[in-house]
C-alpha cells in the first residue's frame, strides 16, 4: 500500500481529515472546559465573599451605636483599622481575630458613612483606588495599575437600626487570574500536542481501515487481470481458428466441421467462464437464495455419486459413497448452490485422480454439524499451493487444467457457495498421497 500513490493521498485525507475534526472538538471542549472553570472559580468568590461579609456585618451591627462613628470596640474585631486620618492600632499578627480571611494579602474592607464618606479601611487595602463610594451590590473594579479586584458592599445600621452607613469587602483578583492563567497555558500547549498525537494516530488508524480495502483493490485487480487472461484464450484461440479457416482458398465438409467444433468447443468454455464469473458476482452481493429450503444433505449426495459415475468410468476411477449416519442430515440453504458446490467437489477429485485411482465421498456428523468428505487418491497438493487452491483462476496445474476445461474457480465457487451458508471449506493433501476436502455446514 505504501507504493499506491493514491491510497497514501486518500489515507493522508482521512487522517487529516481526522486530525482537523478532532482538533475542532479539543478546541470546543478546551473552550467549554476553560469557562467552566472560571465560572465555577467567580462562583466559589462570590460565596465567600458573601460568607465573610455576611460573618462581618452581623459583627459590626451589634458595636455600633451611632451613624458615622466607630466605637473603639470595632478594634478588637478589625485590629488591622486604620481610621482615615488617624493612625489605627495594629497588633501582632498571631494576636488577630480568627476571620483571618481579612487579614490575607489578598482581602480588605471599606467603611463609609451613610453620605458616602470613607471613614476606615482594614485588610490589603489598595492605595490606588479612589475614595469615592459606590453602592452597587457586586462591582468588580481596576485600579491605577491596572489590578482587578471584586467586592460587595452592604448597608449598616446601628444597634438601634439606624442607617450608619456602608461597608465593602473585598479582594485581590490575582490569584483567580493567575490560575486562569495557568490552565490558558496548559490548553494552548495541550491542544498542539494532543493534534500531534491525533495526527500519528490517525495516520496509523487510517492505514488499518484501510488494509481491507486496498486487500479487496489488489483481490479486484488480480481477478480483473486473470478473467481477462482467461476470457483472452477462448477468444485468441477461435480467432485463430477462423482466421487459419480464411486463408484456405477452399473447405471440404470435414475441414468445416472440424473449424467448427474448435470454435464450439472455445465458445463453450467462454460461456461456462462467463456463467462461473455470473455466479460469483451474485454470491458476492447476496449470500444466500431468497427463499431458503430444507436440503438433505443424504439425497445429495447419493443423487451427486449416481449422477457422475459416468464421468469417474469415463476417467477409469472408482466414484463410490459412505454413510456414517443413519439418520437424515438436513440443512437450511439453497438446494441448487449446493448441488453445484459438492459436484465441483467431487469433478475436481476425478480429475485430478490417476486411472485406476478411487474417490469416496463420506458423510458424516459432528457437533451440530454435518461434514461431508471427499477422498481421493489423486496426485495431491503440495503445502506451498495448499494456502491458495480456494483462490479465484489459481490451478496447482495450469497445463492439465486447461486440458480438462478448467477454469480456476470451481473451488473458489465452492467456497464461496459454504461461506454464504455459514460453514466451511478446508482441504488436507500430500503431494503423491491424494487429498480429502472437508465440507462442514450447520445443521
Amino acid at each position: 500500500m505504501n507504493q499506491n500513490k493514491l491510497f497514501n493521498r486518500t489515507r493522508s485525507q482521512l487522517a487529516i481529515s481526522y486530525a482537523g475534526v478532532m482538533g475542532l472538538i479539543l478546541s470546543l471542549l478546551g473552550f467549554g472546559v476553560y469557562k467552566a472553570i472560571a465560572h465555577a472559580h467567580w462562583i466559589a468568590i462570590d460565596r465567600e465573599l458573601e460568607s465573610v461579609s455576611g460573618t462581618l456585618h452581623d459583627s459590626l451591627e451589634i458595636k455600633l451605636q451611632q451613624p458615622g462613628r466607630l466605637e473603639p470596640t470595632v478594634n478588637e474585631l478589625l485590629p488591622n483599622l486604620r481610621i482615615i486620618g488617624v493612625n489605627g492600632i495594629k497588633e501582632p499578627l498571631q494576636n488577630r481575630h480568627i476571620l483571618s480571611a481579612i487579614n490575607q494579602s489578598y482581602y480588605y474592607i471599606r467603611l463609609f458613612d451613610y453620605s458616602g464618606k470613607l471613614i476606615a479601611t482594614a485588610g490589603a487595602y489598595p492605595e490606588e483606588f479612589p475614595p469615592t463610594f459606590n453602592s452597587q451590590y457586586w462591582q468588580t473594579i481596576t485600579d491605577t495599575k491596572g489590578n482587578v479586584y471584586h467586592q460587595i458592599s452592604v448597608a449598616l445600621h446601628t444597634q438601634t437600626q439606624q442607617e450608619w452607613g456602608y461597608f465593602q469587602v473585598g479582594r485581590s483578583l490575582q490569584d483567580f487570574n493567575n490560575y486562569l492563567n495557568t490552565v490558558k497555558l496548559v490548553l494552548k500547549l495541550g491542544l498542539p500536542t494532543a493534534l500531534i498525537l491525533i495526527g500519528f494516530a490517525s495516520w496509523l488508524l487510517a492505514g488499518l481501515a484501510m488494509k481491507p480495502i486496498y486487500s479487496s483493490y489488489r483481490q479486484i485487480q488480480q481477478f480483473t487481470a486473470d478473467a481477462a487472461h482467461e476470457l483472452r484464450t477462448p477468444l485468441a484461440a477461435s480467432q485463430a481458428t477462423v482466421e487459419s479457416a480464411l486463408l484456405m482458398p477452399e473447405l471440404n465438409e470435414k475441414e468445416a466441421r472440424e473449424i467448427l467444433r474448435t470454435v464450439e468447443r472455445q465458445n463453450r468454455r467462454l460461456t461456462q467462464l462467463v456463467v462461473d464469473l455470473l455466479l460469483l458476482a451474485r454470491m458476492d452481493s447476496q449470500a444466500i437464495s431468497d427463499r431458503p429450503q430444507l436440503c438433505c444433505l443424504n439425497d445429495l449426495v447419493n443423487d451427486l455419486v449416481e449422477e457422475l459415475a459416468v464421468v469417474a468410468i469415463a476417467s477409469e476411477v472408482a466414484l463410490t459413497s459412505e454413510m456414517r449416519v443413519q439418520q437424515q442430515l438436513n440443512v437450511v440453504g439453497d438446494a441448487d448452490r449446493l448441488y453445484r458446490l459438492v459436484a465441483n467437489l467431487i469433478v475436481n477429485a476425478i480429475q485430478y485422480t490417476p486411472a485406476g485411482g478411487k474417490v469416496t465421498v463420506i458423510l458424516d456428523c459432528s457437533h451440530q454439524e454435518a461434514v461431508i468428505q471427499v477422498q481421493d487418491t489423486g496426485i495431491g497438493i503440495a503445502a506451498a499451493d495448499l494456502a491458495r487452491i480456494f483462490d479465484r483462476f489459481y490451478r496447482v496445474n495450469s497445463d492439465r487444467s486447461r486440458n480438462t476445461g478448467g477454469s480456476g474457480l470451481g473451488l473458489a465457487i465452492a467456497q464461496t457457495i459454504a461461506r454464504a451458508h455459514r460453514g466451511s471449506l478446508s482441504a488436507r493433501s500430500e503431494l503423491g498421497c491424494g487429498s480429502t476436502f472437508f465440507l462442514r455446514l450447520p445443521l
